[in-house]
């Protein structure tokens, strides 16, 4: 039997606009992104549909994604459409939660707001990351643990496994800069850098995480209503015990999104649906696995395909 996984995407989506749509068509999704607002004390409308510096700056662009993510799934859930399985890309993370209601909306926006602070705070110059296109994994491994050695340099790691041909590092500009250097001598086709405002899902970001576990600490979280496939291991999270510790290490751990979205197929998924602004995700997909089928909700046209579609079949 077909099963449906809803995807979201992270940091680096978002762009002024987005969501407008969804803001001006439905109630509900006017009602979430007003629910983020209220409770961070945020202009979420400013933030999210006028140009602003802001919406750019880690503390601000958690809380402008996660809104915009929660306010077109709320919609999609209101027009009937359900996830067997879940999950998010990083920050996306937090979209998947929404996805298997383990956590309040007010207490996961509150969360993402302190969440953003964190990571800003933690690192808040000399970070970077770089996109490595078209090397083995193993080797962009052996490198970054070489530079990292080198007393000078400071840290460097992987940050994300995106899909095959599309490593992310991260860690101190001057060791993410020399290990650019050393992996394009080394046959990678591409090191492109990325534009973040810090060494995201590195260990330079450890503090930022034991700050947000002390927050989840007061924060009630119930068993996953859909299991949500976890970026630090890849596994399904269907119990709410797993559920902090998870999220504390998610900062400073690499997101293994390529092993997250072979592990969804290997547990049935076949149609996958990512929700919020862009396409990265589907671009990932084509890369990881052409077999499945990928739609997206960025547009309220979008939904429109993916509504007429999904009864299509039903129909059928």
């Amino acid at each position: 039997m077909s099963k449906i996984a809803f995807v979201f995407p992270g940091q680096g989506a978002q762009y002024v606009g987005m969501g407008k749509d969804f803001y001006d068509t439905y109630e509900t999704a006017k009602q979430v992104i007003d629910l983020a607002g209220s409770v961070t004390g945020i202009d979420m409308e400013k933030l999210l549909f006028t140009e602003n510096e802001q919406l750019n700056q880690t503390e601000y662009t958690q809380i402008a994604m996660l809104a915009t993510e929660v306010a077109m799934l709320k919609v999609l859930e209101e027009k009937g459409i359900r996830a067997d399985m879940c999950a998010g890309l990083s920050l996306g993370e937090y979209g998947a939660l929404a996805a298997a209601k383990v956590m309040e909306l007010d207490d996961l926006f509150k969360l993402i707001r302190k969440r953003g602070l964190f990571m800003q705070e933690a690192y808040p110059e000399g970070g970077a990351m770089t996109a490595v296109l078209g090397m083995e994994t193993a080797t962009i491994r052996e490198i970054c643990e070489a530079v990292t050695k080198e007393e000078n340099k400071g840290v460097v790691s992987i940050a994300n496994y995106n899909c095959p041909g599309q490593i992310v590092i991260t860690g101190k500009k001057e060791a993410v800069d020399a290990a650019s250097e050393r992996l394009t001598q080394a046959g990678a086709k591409r090191c492109v850098p990325l534009k973040v405002s810090g060494p995201f899902h590195s260990a330079l970001l450890e503090t930022a995480g034991q700050q947000l576990g002390k927050e989840l600490a007061e924060v009630t979280v119930s068993d996953p209503v859909i299991p949500y496939y976890c970026n630090v291991n890849a596994l399904a999270v269907t119990e709410k015990s797993m559920v902090k510790d998870l999220l504390e290490k998610q900062i400073s751990s690499s997101v293994c999104w390529q092993q997250s979205v072979e592990k969804m197929i290997a547990d049935g998924a076949d149609t996958f649906i990512e929700i919020g602004p862009g396409k990265t995700l589907s671009g990932f997909m084509r890369k990881i696995d052409k077999s499945v089928r990928m739609m997206n909700v960025e547009k309220v046209e979008d939904l429109e395909k993916v509504i007429e579609t999904l009864a299509e079949e039903v129909a059928c």
